[in-house]
């Protein structure tokens, strides 16, 4: 792909205030945003270099002779048609990092809620209710000190919530592709994935922050959710595709594990007739997880980074897929 000296950038979310933000840093390059799926299919064929996520439609492309580059809004991009991006030259990068802070702690909000029994006390809240004291030690509010910490993919996210779970005093157990490259002030222990069945038993929270690939399809399955321990919660942070759902259901459902905290599912917006919604032992975020304040500048240091780099012609991108 040729540099790309004077582009035009499009930004697609719904929410995010990127144009705006992007404005008051005077970079001089033509940038406009879309706000909903409609508007983008009528303007993407302005845009040399699109930034998006959850409004990427494969059919934009035969709409978009200009587009060269584009920048992914989170760290996912397994919505993006990889092989036909570079059949049409057209480079991919993620946006990996972007909301490392944000998203390992809120794995670990998670943890302590369900270790405080957070979410019990905001229902009991809401209905004027002062619970007394449970006598059941196994049922009662616990510490975090001492307590074994599995985490799954130990990149960014993972190797800060290891560290935020160190501060806790947790002992902290990690898998990764290449556990040699792993930091040492992160998990104590730091396996490859295939010895994630080893590992299970030994958890008492199994916190994912993988990204979805292949090899992390449906990682936590029925064997693996059996090989838990019946007190043992999973967090799930990383994409929902990396958790069998009806596997968990079962769990959840059958006391296999003790329960689970759920930040992104098969299908969102998660529909109002799913059981997940019901479970008491489970507390779920709506894909909020790596929602900031900061996120918007966060993305357009990358975003910036690229599009100087696509100027004098410089690869590999920053975070680039494709």
């Amino acid at each position: 792909m040729d540099s790309i000296p004077t582009p035009t950038v499009c930004f697609a979310h719904p929410a995010y205030q990127l144009a705006d933000r992007f404005a008051r840093r005077q970079t001089g390059i033509p940038h406009f945003q879309v706000w909903s799926p409609s508007a983008l299919a009528e303007r993407i064929g302005e845009a040399d270099v699109l930034v998006i996520s959850g409004f990427w439609r494969h059919e934009l492309l035969e709409k978009a002779p200009r587009l060269r580059f584009i920048q992914s809004i989170g760290a996912g991009y397994d919505q993006f048609p990889l092989d036909e991006l570079r059949r049409r030259g057209i480079h991919l990068a993620s946006a990996q990092g972007v909301n490392r802070n944000a998203v390992s702690e809120h794995a670990m909000a998670l943890i302590l809620a369900l270790t405080r029994h957070l979410p019990t006390a905001r229902d009991n809240q809401r209905r004027h209710f002062w619970r007394g004291m449970i006598p059941d030690v196994d049922r009662r509010e616990d510490e975090l000190g001492g307590k074994t910490l599995l985490i799954v993919g130990l990149g960014g996210i993972g190797s800060r919530l290891a560290r935020l779970a160190r501060a806790f005093d947790m002992r902290v157990l990690a898998t990764k592709r290449n556990p040699a490259t792993a930091a040492p002030e992160t998990a104590h222990e730091v396996h490859p994935p295939d010895r994630l069945a080893d590992l299970l038993p030994q958890a008492d929270f199994v916190a994912l922050t993988c990204p979805l690939t292949p090899e992390t399809a449906r990682l936590m399955d029925r064997a693996a959710l059996a090989a838990m321990k019946p007190s043992a919660y999973l967090i799930n942070v990383a994409r929902g595709g990396c958790v069998d759902e009806p596997a968990l259901l079962d769990a959840l459902r059958n006391g296999t594990i003790a329960g689970a905290a759920i930040d992104h599912f098969w299908d969102e917006p998660l529909p109002a007739d799913s059981p997940f919604w019901d479970l008491e032992n489970v507390l779920i975020t709506p894909h909020t997880a790596g929602e900031t304040r900061r996120y918007e500048e966060n993305l357009l240091d990358i975003l910036l980074e690229n599009l100087e780099r696509l100027r004098r012609g410089e690869r590999p991108l920053r975070n680039q897929v494709v």
